[in-house]
Parts: structure tokens; sequence; C-alpha cells
């Protein structure tokens, strides 16, 4: 409990700093969480850190290692509760103790069952004073495909789709149906994201490169994952042509051995999938099969016919529609009205804050 209302908003106030720092490596920390953290002193910030890019270090331990001040009797404030574990680093839990900061704050309990609820008892055991829950409602939503990826068998699904103002997903004149913003917050929602997946025929129609280019993020492009039962895909493709560049993977079902052979030599990983009761990739044993290779994140960009698939196999957590402020009548294809009502009724929806200067973008929690 907090008795002084200052001191509580001062609190809060770090807090959310750690989440800002956390924020900065959504998607790109494997099978890790990302984690934020903030030390202070004299109720100043002396140090920041989050986890490292692929996961290690952590976010504890960079903060301790990137500051400059002394940091005994300091105050930690941490968006998840310290690892207490030993694995392929030593536990922050450890470090904590022998730096002797003496408070510890941390949002949420990790739900990793190595980890959980650990911290409380060791940092009891020296005398560190511990205060847990800090922020909580927000953390525990930036928490949500971790937490997935701990406590469920399949990683945490975010769908993305674009429509006109009009709900029509194709134009028969241009091929973008948003405008350059739009497209701009799309690649940084790539960044996000550990893989992303479309399905051959989009690869066919479009021919994406399915990266992030956005500078300063190129490093940060998601795994390709292209779902291709029948192993239509050509060769002069990009995401093809580039798949020793950037990681790729491709699920099928009908075995072509010539061009598994070409494939395996452009270092485009393969794996054979079953097909469902309707002669498609079962996208659940797809989801299965990303978590084991250790993605939780997954960013579905596809056409109406593979979106449809996962929704009505219900395996959408966050569903993303960017609708451009543009209606195009006669020049529209694929209208999708009564596709998203069915799909969405009764879903809390939530227009984000973004200014895409004439475009919106809606946000559903589906699970």
């Amino acid at each position: 409990m907090f008795t002084n209302h200052k001191t509580y908003q001062n609190h809060i106030y770090f807090m959310e700093l750690a989440l800002k720092q956390a924020e900065k490596v959504i998607g790109n920390t494997k099978d890790n969480p990302a984690v934020g953290c903030v030390i202070t002193k004299n109720n100043q910030m002396i140090s920041a850190g989050h986890t490292s890019i692929n996961g290690r270090p952590h976010a504890e331990t960079n903060a301790i290692n990137f500051s400059t001040n002394d940091i005994k009797n300091a105050i930690l404030y941490v968006t998840l509760e310290p690892c207490s574990h030993h694995g392929k680093t030593p536990p922050c839990v450890n470090l904590i103790i022998k730096k002797k900061i003496k408070k510890v704050f941390f949002s949420v309990f990790d739900p990793d069952t190595r980890s959980f609820n650990k911290s409380l008892i060791k940092f009891k055991k020296s005398g560190i004073t511990t205060n847990r829950g800090l922020f909580k409602k927000e953390i525990k939503n930036f928490y949500r495909s971790y937490i997935k990826y701990k406590n469920d068998g399949l990683p945490f699904v975010t769908c993305k789709l674009a429509v006109t103002k009009d709900f029509y997903t194709i134009n028969k004149r241009h091929k973008n149906i948003t405008n350059k913003y739009s497209r701009g917050r799309v690649q940084l929602m790539r960044s996000y994201h550990d893989c992303i997946v479309t399905s051959s025929q989009t690869v066919l129609k479009d021919n994406p490169k399915l990266t992030c280019r956005i500078d300063g993020l190129k490093s940060r492009s998601p795994v390709r994952i292209i779902l291709d039962s029948k192993l239509k895909i050509k060769m002069n493709t990009h995401i093809v042509k580039e798949g020793k560049k950037h990681f790729t993977i491709i699920f099928y079902n009908k075995i072509n051995k010539m061009k598994l052979n070409l494939l395996k030599k452009l270092k485009i990983k393969v794996i054979k999938i079953s097909l469902d009761e309707f002669g498609n990739l079962d996208l659940k044993e797809v989801l299965i099969n990303l978590k084991k290779l250790g993605f939780s994140r997954v960013f579905l960009e596809s056409g109406i016919k593979l979106t449809s698939s996962f929704l009505k196999n219900n395996l959408v957590d966050d569903f993303k529609l960017f609708i451009s402020g543009n209606n195009i009548g006669k020049l529209g294809m694929g209208n999708i009205k009564n596709f998203l009502n069915s799909h969405l009724k009764n879903i809390k929806k939530e227009t984000k804050k973004v200014n895409l200067l004439g475009d919106n973008l809606i946000s559903y929690k589906l699970k």
C-alpha cells in the first residue's frame, strides 16, 4: 500500500519508463520475454536497460552493467519478475542481491515455472524489500503473447487486414488499398513479431518481400513463413531469391523432390504438414511447429481466404483492421463487410490513436 499519492505517482512513472524500455524489443528476443528495467537513486533514474536482441543478456543485467553510478541501496523497477533459475545466463535475482539493491518493484509474475514466485523468497532472505503489481493492467496486457506462449500450446497470432472505406480489399486500378502512412505502420508491426505468415497464393499474386524496410529496423525483419501445400511457389519470386538473405520456412504437403532440393539449396527450410478435412494445410499443426521452433509472436498478413481460415479455427488473438479514408465504388473487388460483421460482431474494438492522415486503425482483442 502507498500512503503518499506523490510517492505512488513517482513509482508509476518509473515503471512506465521500464515498460517503454521493454517495448523497444518486443518480438526480437527469441523465446525470452521482452523486459524493461529502470534503476533509481534519490528519486532520480541512474540507469535503464532492456532485454538484448535475441534474448540475452537480460534487462536487469543490462541496466546494472550500463550504470556509471554506485547502485548500492538503489531501487530497481522491472516489468517482469526477475528470473531465479540458471539457464544460458545466471539468475538476475542473484546479481540484484550481489549488487545490494535495497528495493525491487516488479509488475507481473513470470509464468515460467522455473521462476514463478521464487524471487520473493530469495529477496526476503537477503533483506531486499519487494513490491509487486505496480502498473499491472497495462503491463499484463503487454505480456499477453508471452503468457500465452508459456501457458498454451500455440504462439500468439496477430492478424492484419486492409480495406477501403466501403470495405473492398482489392482496387482494380491500384495495388495499394491504404495510404503510405498505414503501410509504414504495417512495416513497424512486422518488426514487433518474430515471424510473418502468408500463403503461396499471396506470394504468387503480389510477389512481396515481407521484410521490414524502415531505416533502423531492417535487421528486425521477421522470419518469413509461407503456407504452400502443393509447392506452387515460383523460383523467381522475391521470397525464394532472397532465401539466403532472409530466413524463410515453407510448410507444404505435396512432395515435389526437384523443387524441394532447389529450395534447400537456397537455404529455405521446408516442413511437411498434414492436411485438414478440407484438403488445406492443418493450421493448428503449423502453429504447433512454429512454437517448437521458438516463435512466440506470429504476424498473419495474407488474403481473405487464409485470414478466414485462421479466424474460423479460432487461432487469432489480435485483429488489426486498417481502413482507408476513401471509397472506391466500382473500382473495388472483394467486399468483406459481411465477413467482418460475422467474425467481429460483439467484439470490443479500440481505435488506435495513431495519426495515419486519413486512414484509421481499429484493433480487436479476440482472446
